[in-house]
C-alpha cells in the first residue's frame, strides 16, 4: 500500500510542477506580447515620421524634371 501512495504523491508533485511552469510561461508570453505591441507602435510612428519627412523631398525632386 505504501508504493501506490508514493506513486500518487509523485504524480501529483509532477503535475503541480508542470502547472507552476505553465503559469510562468503564460506570464512571460503576456509580457512579450506587450513588448511586441509597444515596439510595433514605435515602428509605426517612425514610419509615419519618415513619410512626413520624405514628402517635401519627393515634391522637390519631382519639380526638377528628374523622374
Amino acid at each position: 500500500m505504501l508504493w501506490p501512495m508514493i506513486a500518487i504523491a509523485l504524480g501529483f508533485a509532477g503535475i503541480a510542477v508542470l502547472g507552476v511552469l505553465a503559469v510562468r510561461v503564460f506570464a512571460e508570453v503576456r509580457r512579450l506580447a506587450r513588448q511586441v505591441g509597444a515596439a510595433s507602435e514605435q515602428i509605426q510612428r517612425a514610419a509615419d515620421d519618415l513619410e512626413r519627412a520624405a514628402t517635401p523631398l519627393a515634391s522637390r525632386m519631382s519639380g526638377t524634371g528628374r523622374d
